[in-house]
C-alpha cells in the first residue's frame, strides 16, 4: 500500500471511532442520569479499574497498555464532565505534583480546584463544594505526610482511590546550566535531589521556595536562575527542561488518597485503611494486630500518630490487603475493634493501578 491509501484508511477508521465513541458516551450519559436519580456518586473507581484491567487484555498491541490508559483516562474524563460538572480539589498550587496525580487519575476535562493547605481539601469536599479531594499521604523516600493522617481523626470523608505518582523532578530554566547563578526549589525536592546538585550545580547559590511551583514561577521571571520542579510546570510557566529525572534515588514516588463520601464495592484486589488506638498497657498493640493474623491478611503499613488529645496516647493507621466487605476483613475488624478504643474505617479502595 502507498502512503496515500494508508491514510485514506486511517481516514476511515477515524470516522468509525468517533461513530463509537459518541455511542460509548451516550451509554455512558445514561448511566450518570440513573446514578443521579438514584443519589449515587458519579465516579466509580472500581468500575474504573475493572475497565482498564479489560482493555489490556484486549489489547492486542502495538499500542501500549500505558497509552492505551491514558487515551482512555481522557476518554472516561470527558464523559465524567458531561454527566456532572465535577470539581477536585487538591493540595495546590497548580502544577505540582498533587495536581498532575489529579489530573493523571481524573484527566484534563474536569474542574480542578488549587487549596492552599491539606485541611481546606477536606473541608472543600466536605462542605460539597468540591466533589473530591486529592492530597499526598507519603513519599518513598521522605515518608509519611502527617497532616494528611491528622485530617482522618475529625473527617467523616472516606479514601475511594489511591495514585502512585512517579516523583520525576526536573531541571527548569531559561538559561544554559553554566548561566545558573540562582537554583529554587522546594525542601522537599531539594532533599530528593541533593547529591545531583552537589555535583551539577556546586557553587549555585540554593534559597527554598514555598512550593515547586513557586520556584518554577521565580525561574520564569528572574534571570540567571533555575528550579526544580515538574515538567508540568515547565509546560505551565514555559520553561525549558535542563534534564530530566535529577531525583537521586530512581524509585521515587509519592502515594496520593482521593477523598470522597462513599466507598464502591469490592473489586477482587483492594486495600482498606483503618485508624485504631489502644489502650495504655502491656501488650495492647500486639494484641490489637493478632487478627490481622488469624485471618492471614497481610498488612501493608502501620504508622503511629500522637492522639493530641492526652499525652502518650497514640493512634495508630494500619493498611492492609482486602476490602472491608470481604467475609476475612469483616472478621479482623471486629475481633480489633474488642482490643481497642477507637476502630476507624477509612476506607477500602482498589489497589495500585
Amino acid at each position: 500500500m502507498s502512503i496515500n491509501d494508508h491514510r485514506r484508511e486511517i481516514d476511515t477508521l477515524d470516522e468509525q471511532i468517533i461513530r463509537l465513541l459518541s455511542e460509548r458516551t451516550r451509554h455512558v450519559l445514561e448511566i450518570g442520569t440513573i446514578k443521579l436519580r438514584a443519589g449515587e456518586e458519579i465516579y466509580a473507581p472500581h468500575r474504573e479499574k475493572l475497565v482498564l484491567q479489560r482493555l489490556a487484555k484486549l489489547n492486542p498491541g502495538p499500542i501500549t497498555e500505558e497509552s492505551l490508559r491514558a487515551i482512555y483516562r481522557e476518554i472516561m474524563s470527558s464523559a465524567l464532565s458531561l454527566e456532572k460538572s465535577m470539581t477536585i480539589a487538591y493540595f495546590g498550587p497548580e502544577a505540582t505534583f498533587t495536581h498532575q496525580a489529579a489530573i493523571r487519575k481524573f484527566g484534563s476535562s474536569l474542574r480542578y480546584s488549587a487549596q492552599k493547605t491539606i485541611s481546606d481539601v477536606f473541608g472543600e469536599v466536605s462542605k460539597n463544594r468540591a466533589d473530591h479531594g486529592v492530597v499526598p499521604v507519603e513519599n518513598s523516600t521522605e515518608g509519611v505526610v502527617t497532616n494528611t493522617l491528622d485530617m482522618f481523626v475529625d473527617s467523616d470523608l472516606k479514601i475511594v482511590a489511591q495514585v502512585v505518582l512517579p516523583i520525576q523532578q526536573c531541571l527548569l530554566a531559561n538559561c544554559k546550566m553554566t548561566e545558573i547563578k540562582v537554583l529554587y526549589s522546594h525542601p522537599q525536592a531539594l532533599a530528593q535531589c541533593r547529591g545531583w546538585v552537589q555535583t551539577n550545580l556546586p557553587h549555585v547559590e540554593i534559597t527554598e521556595s514555598s512550593s515547586t511551583t513557586r520556584a518554577a514561577q521565580l525561574a520564569a521571571s528572574e534571570p540567571f536562575t533555575a528550579a526544580i520542579a515538574s515538567s508540568l510546570a515547565a509546560e505551565r510557566y514555559h520553561l525549558s527542561i535542563l534534564e530530566h529525572d535529577i531525583q537521586d534515588n530512581a524509585t521515587n514516588a509519592t502515594r496520593f488518597l482521593v477523598l470522597g463520601r462513599k466507598c464502591g464495592p469490592a473489586t477482587g484486589q483492594d486495600r482498606t485503611s483503618i485508624m485504631f488506638s489502644v489502650a495504655d498497657s502491656v501488650g495492647a498493640l500486639h494484641k490489637a494486630l493478632a487478627p490481622f493474623r488469624k485471618f492471614k491478611i497481610n498488612m501493608t503499613k502501620i504508622e503511629s500518630r500522637p492522639s493530641k488529645k492526652k499525652a502518650w496516647e497514640y493512634l495508630f493507621f494500619v493498611d492492609c490487603d482486602g476490602h472491608q466487605s470481604d467475609r476475612k476483613v469483616e472478621k479482623a475488624i471486629a475481633e480489633l475493634q474488642e482490643h481497642c478504643t477507637l476502630v476507624k474505617v477509612l476506607g477500602s479502595y482498589p489497589g495500585t493501578e
